[in-house]
């Protein structure tokens, strides 16, 4: 690979790192306003899915990531910050990060809710170094008519993602590939 690629890849993951973390503040009193943000979240998620009421009520814990934005130009990069919250409380701070490799050009922002249905998932999630949507997390989609998939089998799964909320120009958010790793405020 000459010197010229090498630049041009790594300006373009720095690129695209950088604009994923646009909108994404915590420290000073950021922790006040990324609980806002997730306040806002829960609730946009529940007026517009009601079905997700239910999935809440019967989790563990809830990761809550109001706002995750990614970017990329072949190489791309995706970044958020979110609460975990334990019946509706804040127990801990998460950040998101993603990198990706391939046909792809643009930019997108999306929310997502990560639901954990067994204490295990949770206690996993938790006692982690970083964690990494893998293999035990099953996707959730809300329907034409605003209602989410919510059957017997979903409910039994150790962890549900509910993606909501995109926009940009990227088609398409997907989980897969996201660490999360536990920041303090």
């Amino acid at each position: 690979m000459s010197s010229i690629s090498r630049r041009g890849v790594v300006a373009g993951i720095g690129g695209a790192m950088a604009l994923a973390a646009c909108g994404n503040p915590i420290g000073g009193d950021g922790d006040m306003r990324l609980n806002a943000r997730v306040d806002a979240t829960r609730d946009f998620l529940f007026r517009n899915y009601p079905g997700t009421r239910e999935l809440e009520e019967k989790s563990h814990g809830v990761l809550w990531m109001p706002l995750v934005t990614e970017g990329g130009l072949f190489v791309g990069g995706g970044y958020g910050r979110g609460a975990l919250r334990i019946d509706n409380a804040t127990v801990d701070y998460y950040s998101a990060t993603r990198a990706s490799f391939g046909l792809q050009i643009g930019a997108q922002q999306y929310a997502h809710a990560l639901f954990f249905m067994t204490m295990e998932a949770l206690n996993e999630f938790r006692r982690g170094e970083g964690w990494a949507a893998g293999a035990d997390l099953r996707y959730a989609l809300p329907d034409r008519g605003g209602s989410l998939g919510t059957d017997t089998t979903t409910q039994l799964s150790p962890v549900i993602a509910v993606v909501f909320g995109q926009s940009g120009l990227i088609a398409g958010a997907s989980l897969s590939g996201t660490k999360y790793t536990r920041i303090i405020p």
